[in-house]
C-alpha cells in the first residue's frame, strides 16, 4: 500500500487548520467564558466573603450593643439599689432620730409632770407643815412662829459678825421685816444681839404682809433671812428626791 504524501500533507495542513479555527473559534471563546465564569465565581466568592465579614462585623457590634447594654443595666441596678439602700437607711435614721426625740419628750413630760406633782405636794406639804407649826407653838410654847424664828436668828448673829460688818459697810440702819408684829421680848432679844456687833446701828422692825412667814435682817448691803421658805423648800428637795428615786424605779423596771 502506498502512502500519496501530498495527501498526507494535506490532512496535516487541514488538521492544523481546523485545530487553528477550533482554537479560534471555538475553544477561545469557551476558554474565554471559563475565565470570564471563573472571575464571576471568584467576584462572588470575594463578595460573600465581605458579606460574611459585614455579617460577622454586624454581629459583633451587636453582641457589643447588648454587652454594653447590659452593663449599663447593671449600672443601673446597682444605682437604684445603691439609692434604695440610701433611702433605706435614711428612713430608718429619721425613724430613730423620730424615736429618740418621742423618748426625750415623754421623759421631758415625766419630769414636767412629776415637778409639777411635787410643786402640788410640796405647796400641800408646805402648808399642813406651816399650819401645824404655828399650831404647836401655839399650843405648846404660847408664842408665835416668827418669835421663835427671832429667837433662832438672834442667836445666828454673832457667829456670823465679820461677814455681817463686812457685807453692811458703812450702814447705820438695821431694818427686820416679818408678816406679824413681833412680840417685845424677840424684838428685845435681836436688838440686844445687833448691839453687840453694830454698837451704833439703829434697829427699825416692819411687818410685810406678803412676805414668808420668818425674818429677814437688813444692814446695807447685808441680808440675812430665817423664813418658812427654806423648811418648804428643804421639804420640795426631799420630795422631788423621793419622786426622782420612785420614777427611775419604774423605767428601770419597764
Amino acid at each position: 500500500m502506498s502512502i500519496d504524501w501530498i495527501t498526507v500533507a494535506a490532512q496535516i495542513a487541514n488538521f492544523l487548520v481546523l485545530v487553528l479555527l477550533l482554537r479560534r473559534f471555538l475553544y477561545r471563546p469557551i476558554l474565554d467564558g471559563i475565565d470570564a465564569r471563573e472571575a464571576e465565581i471568584t467576584n462572588r466568592m470575594q463578595e460573600a466573603v465581605r458579606a460574611k465579614e459585614k455579617a460577622q462585623a454586624a454581629e459583633q457590634e451587636h453582641l457589643d450593643q447588648v454587652r454594653a447594654l447590659h452593663a449599663q443595666q447593671a449600672d443601673i441596678a446597682e444605682t437604684v439599689r445603691k439609692q434604695a439602700e440610701a433611702q433605706r437607711d435614711a428612713l430608718l435614721a429619721e425613724t430613730h432620730k423620730r424615736l429618740e426625740q418621742e423618748r426625750i419628750d415623754w421623759l421631758a413630760h415625766l419630769d414636767e409632770e412629776k415637778h409639777k406633782y411635787a410643786a402640788r405636794l410640796q405647796r400641800a406639804g408646805g402648808g399642813a407643815l406651816l399650819s401645824l407649826t404655828r399650831k404647836a407653838l401655839k399650843d405648846l410654847a404660847d408664842d408665835t412662829l416668827e418669835g421663835r424664828i427671832a429667837q433662832h436668828l438672834a442667836r445666828r448673829i454673832a457667829p456670823m459678825a465679820g461677814d455681817l460688818r463686812d457685807a453692811a459697810g458703812k450702814s447705820t440702819e438695821a431694818v427686820i421685816t416679818s408678816r406679824e408684829a413681833l412680840p417685845e421680848a424677840a424684838r428685845t432679844d435681836l436688838l440686844r444681839s445687833l448691839q453687840e456687833v453694830f454698837p451704833a446701828v439703829s434697829v427699825r422692825f416692819d411687818t410685810d404682809a406678803a412676805q414668808s412667814p420668818g425674818l429677814l435682817l437688813r444692814i446695807g448691803g447685808a441680808q440675812l433671812d430665817w423664813t418658812v421658805d427654806g423648811y418648804i423648800d428643804s421639804l420640795g428637795d426631799v420630795m422631788d428626791a423621793q419622786l426622782t428615786a420612785g420614777v427611775d424605779l419604774k423605767v428601770a423596771q419597764k
